[in-house]
């Protein structure tokens, strides 16, 4: 079989990208946490959510997108929900998850947010749920950090700074 490659060479830059190795409340504060850059044993608490490990890769020049991943932990006794994620660097930020269908790899977008569940947590890793920056408008660098706002059902509005490492980072930078 003979495949034409200048046809899926766009699919797999978005596929290497992402691929390699979640507004209601019950009478409470949205009191905002001031932005903190994310370090090797870093832990942002919001509520009775636990945040870390924060991190993005590197773009190259003009890439229409990117992604953020985090773990976030919850140790309260009643289920939490990422609502939404914006970021100043993309026009359209959503929160995604990667999945296998058959033969194909799909990634869809959770437009009811993700839960945390109570006593539990979840994380946001390369190849799984993510968040995606569609429109970039800038280039993501390394060494730098991504200001991310994410909006919880229960805990809240939080500002996390996503620290940039490689094109094929894994991990939080540093770790």
């Amino acid at each position: 079989m003979r495949v034409q490659m200048n046809h899926i060479l766009p699919s797999l830059a978005l596929l290497a990208l992402l691929a390699t190795p979640v507004l209601a409340h019950d009478g409470h504060s949205h009191a905002s946490v001031e932005p903190a850059a994310m370090t090797e044993t870093a832990v942002l608490t919001v509520g009775d959510l636990e945040i870390s490990g924060a991190f993005s890769r590197a773009t190259l020049p003009n890439a229409p997108v990117g992604a953020g991943y985090l773990s976030i932990a919850n140790t309260g006794t009643a289920d939490d929900r990422l609502l939404s994620a914006t970021s100043p660097v993309a026009g359209v930020t959503q929160i995604h998850e990667m999945k296998m269908e058959g033969d194909v790899m799909k990634m869809t977008e959770l437009p009811d947010g993700l839960v945390i569940p109570a006593g539990g947590s979840v994380t946001l890793a390369p190849g799984g749920l993510h968040i995606m920056f569609m429109q970039l408008t800038q280039q993501l660098v390394e060494g730098t950090s991504v200001p991310v706002t994410l909006v919880f059902e229960r805990a809240g509005t939080v500002e996390v700074q996503l620290a940039v490492g490689a094109p094929n980072a894994a991990e939080m930078v540093g770790h």
